[in-house]
């Protein structure tokens, strides 16, 4: 069963190439399976996937939840399915300026798209679905770097280091944003609320590095931290190291 679940996934990742696989006899589908993706994406972005279910997806199409088996195998490999669907979103232009511009534009990209999809964060992808649109983007990332002199195991390394920073950056940017909506306040509130708490327990002479450091910070950010700066300081440094590891 398992193998056969594979299969039937793959088929339906290539469906545009392959051709769309035909169900068990039955009565005539309802929807298309485009439109069951399109409906599944719609809910992870309203509500995220610890929430999301194949329940949700079928009231969203009007479909009865078991009728959903019979367009995806389950739950997981739905998800594959809107992963290479969203990545399908991408613009994947041709390759210009400098390594160091091109690279940024890797980065930046994956920053972009994990704030349009906050979900994107939660899929576990350990083990990836293979579809065309992450082969489009894996191919287009690798073409970056192409004849720059990094080696082909360098090359795979460079994009999976600037994905998975892109992605732990966004994760606290999507955090923050989250605890605001959550809580009702900004940072910037919260801080005004709490100080004369935290006056009397973190005394500067107490912490008097952390204090200095936090007081130029507070200001700078106006807030506990500032997500976008930390993605675009810690961007900087992996580039210069990038730069220097060709150099060597």
């Amino acid at each position: 069963m398992a193998n056969r679940n594979v299969d039937r996934t793959l088929g339906l990742l290539w469906r545009h190439t392959l051709g769309t696989p035909h169900g068990s006899r039955g009565p005539k589908q309802r929807v298309s399976v485009d439109e069951v993706i399109r409906a599944a994406i719609t809910v992870a972005d309203e509500e995220g996937l610890p929430a999301f279910s194949m329940r949700k997806v079928a009231d969203r199409l009007g479909l009865k939840l078991m009728s959903i088996y019979t367009y995806v195998p389950g739950r997981s490999e739905l998800i594959g399915l809107m992963v290479d669907e969203v990545t399908g979103e991408l613009d994947l232009p041709p390759q210009e300026g400098t390594l160091r511009q091109r690279l940024t534009r890797i980065a930046q990209q994956m920053w972009d798209q994990f704030h349009r999809h906050p979900w994107l964060l939660q899929v576990e992808n350990s083990r990836p679905w293979i579809g065309p649109n992450s082969s489009n983007l894996y191919e287009w990332q690798l073409s970056a770097i192409e004849g720059t002199g990094f080696t082909d195991l360098e090359m795979d390394q460079v994009v999976t280091l600037l994905t998975s920073f892109a992605a732990g950056a966004a994760r606290a940017s999507v955090d923050a944003r989250r605890t605001a909506q959550q809580s009702g306040i900004s940072d910037a509130e919260w801080w005004e609320i709490n100080a004369p708490v935290l006056e009397r327990v973190m005394p500067l002479d107490a912490y008097p590095i952390s204090g200095r450091v936090g007081q130029v910070a507070g200001q700078k950010y106006n807030a506990v931290s500032d997500p976008d700066r930390s993605f675009r300081f810690g961007l900087s440094c992996i580039l210069d190291g990038l730069e220097r590891l060709l150099d060597r």
